[in-house]
């Protein structure tokens, strides 16, 4: 079977690891579209290399699409995660691609690499900043819907 680039080799990822570098902006929002994307008995999380501050821009962006998080992230590392079980991560930035690599070389885990732009590069004024955390969201949304979502529907209506 031929995969497209950023694709699992995965049939049905059980559970699902977004990370990024401080899990403020790109890896939650990813969580939050892959949880309405997905089927609910996937397990989904986010995590970063270091942890940040939650980002006010994330939610704006998000509820654009009637999309909420249903309390206010806190951001974790991946080692606040190590406890859970994860058949795919998915790291979104260079630095949380290297770092998904290393704690999981000697683990059964499958870690794809979907580069991500910052968002908080933009300059100028509050609506072209926004523009930048939307075509991260509209990114990432486009991402999941094609290479995770579609996927498993195909797959749940092939007998």
């Amino acid at each position: 079977m031929d995969h497209l680039p950023f694709e699992t080799h995965i049939e049905r990822p059980n559970a699902i690891l977004f990370v990024c570098g401080m899990n403020a902006i790109r890896s939650p929002m990813a969580e939050v579209i892959a949880k309405h994307l997905l089927p609910p008995d996937i397990y989904i999380q986010s995590g970063g290399v270091r942890a940040g501050e939650p980002d006010p821009f994330v939610g704006v962006v998000l509820e654009e699409l009637g999309l909420e998080t249903k309390k206010r992230h806190v951001p974790r590392t991946m080692e606040d995660l190590e406890d859970d079980f994860f058949d795919l991560i998915i790291t979104l930035a260079p630095e949380a691609h290297h770092a998904a690599l290393e704690l999981t070389r000697s683990n059964a885990v499958e870690v794809i690499y979907w580069p991500t732009p910052d968002p908080t590069v933009e300059t100028g004024s509050r609506e072209q900043r926004l523009e930048a955390y939307r075509g991260v969201r509209d990114r990432l949304w486009a991402l999941i819907d094609e290479r995770l979502a579609r996927r498993l529907r195909r797959r749940a209506q092939t007998p």
